[in-house]
């Protein structure tokens, strides 16, 4: 514990006792507490969930803290014949108890924090509260809640959390060193917490423009799921901006100078009252395709949102005229990315970076017309069946786009021979060309 910081004697600075609080105890909650209580075991509700209730948010889960070891827990819990799951947790000292085959409680003994290297933490348990807390990144996510309603708060998270401010534990750098991924949560909790998208401390700010290079050892999902969820929350943009200002940018795939003319016109006019996807909102911040697949390579992106994002980029670099609805029509045909079921999605996508508000509510509404042929038809005229005749598919349906979708089959049926050479089919089957 440094010396220095500034820590509450007397920790409880509220008693909570509301509808809120009161729905949290569910009958799985009651009887985890009688446990606790009954093996005399000390037990609070910790975090996030802590910080949701002072909000007046209903917290979508909760974490527990305690005094007992996962050792006594775990005889705890076996002695009452209750199971225990995701047992990974117990070297960080999580024990999680699933109560009448209901709820999971995540329980986890206090602990401080006697080596870390900026990703990881060697721990050591403890019954004391004031260190548990002091090891945690913000203020806000510091406090815990007794099940009598008192609020526990040792570094003055309290007042931060009611004058919406963002502020680590104790000293910044120290804080941030030992993690260095607090720098992307400082960013997500002020989306959440801050009434103001410019309303930072330049003190801590400078504190992470000097430390922003440890990101360069997090892995890229770890950074992507907290970059995700700041996109998707208040001030997205803004935020964004931000760290680009502090050097994050190269340390999350982008480019070292990224594209901020292109940010800035998609935050001006950005369609209301729709959402983004987070892969649209970084996308402006990119240059190129091949932009894309770096991204993808630090960030581990999910297949579906690699693919978004390349559509994008491919898209953007296209000559097509961005100003009618048969253009955006035609490209849910297109198959160079993505599976088919996907593709109207990226392109809707791709009218909210455009901007496009008209364009994009029509395209929305529009159902891709039912296509004029099917498997058995190509296959009495000679298409072969498997992966072969999906790619058959696909031509014809780009034909059929071009053709503004008024293609008959028969018309159709007209281009098939032609495809079919293309593809060096014959009698119904793909013949290898010789090698030369």
């Amino acid at each position: 514990m440094d010396p220095d910081v500034k820590y509450r004697e007397n920790p409880v600075v509220k008693k909570m006792d509301n509808d809120l609080f009161r729905s949290i105890f569910t009958p799985e909650l009651k009887y985890l507490i009688e446990i606790f209580s009954k093996y005399n075991y000390e037990v609070r509700i910790a975090g996030g969930a802590v910080r949701d209730l002072v909000m007046g948010k209903k917290p979508t889960d909760l974490d527990f803290a305690t005094v007992a070891t996962p050792e006594e827990m775990k005889k705890m819990f076996d002695a009452e014949n209750i199971r225990m799951i995701n047992m990974n947790g117990e070297k960080h000292g999580t024990i999680t108890a699933r109560i009448n085959n209901q709820e999971n409680f995540e329980c986890t003994t206090l602990r401080v924090d006697i080596a870390t290297d900026g990703r990881h933490a060697e721990v050591e348990f403890t019954k004391d509260w004031l260190l548990d807390a002091n090891r945690r990144d913000l203020t806000i996510n510091s406090m815990f809640l007794g099940f009598d309603g008192s609020i526990f708060d040792y570094f003055y998270g309290y007042e931060d959390l009611l004058e919406r401010k963002v502020r680590f534990v104790g000293n910044a750098d120290k804080r941030i060193k030992e993690d260095f991924l607090r720098i992307l949560r400082y960013f997500r909790f002020y989306g959440r917490i801050a009434d103001d998208p410019d309303k930072h401390d330049e003190k801590t700010i400078e504190i992470i423009a000097n430390n922003v290079d440890g990101l360069q050892n997090i892995s890229g999902e770890r950074i992507w799921v907290e970059v995700k969820k700041t996109l998707q929350g208040k001030y997205a943009e803004e935020l964004m901006l931000k760290m680009v200002d502090c050097g994050i940018s190269k340390f999350i795939g982008l480019p070292e100078n990224p594209n901020i003319e292109e940010f800035k016109r998609l935050k001006e006019n950005k369609i209301p009252n729709v959402e983004y996807n987070s892969i649209t909102l970084i996308s402006a911040l990119l240059y190129t395709p091949e932009d894309a697949f770096k991204v993808h390579e630090r960030l581990k992106l999910s297949a579906y949102e690699r693919d978004l994002m390349y559509f994008i980029m491919k898209s953007k670099e296209s000559d097509q005229d961005f100003d009618k609805l048969l253009t955006f029509q035609q490209m849910c045909m297109q198959t160079f990315v993505g599976k088919p079921k996907d593709v109207k999605e990226y392109v809707e996508e791709f009218l909210k970076f455009l901007c496009k508000k008209d364009l994009y509510e029509k395209l929305k509404e529009w159902e891709i017309p039912r296509f004029p042929i099917d498997g058995a038809t190509l296959k009495k005229h000679g298409c072969p069946s498997g992966k072969i005749m999906g790619v058959i598919f696909c031509r014809l349906k780009e034909i059929w786009a071009k053709n503004e979708f008024k293609s008959t089959s028969d018309e159709l049926l007209i281009e098939l021979p032609k495809i079919l050479n293309e593809l060096n089919i014959v009698d119904g089957k793909q013949v290898k060309k010789a090698r030369t």
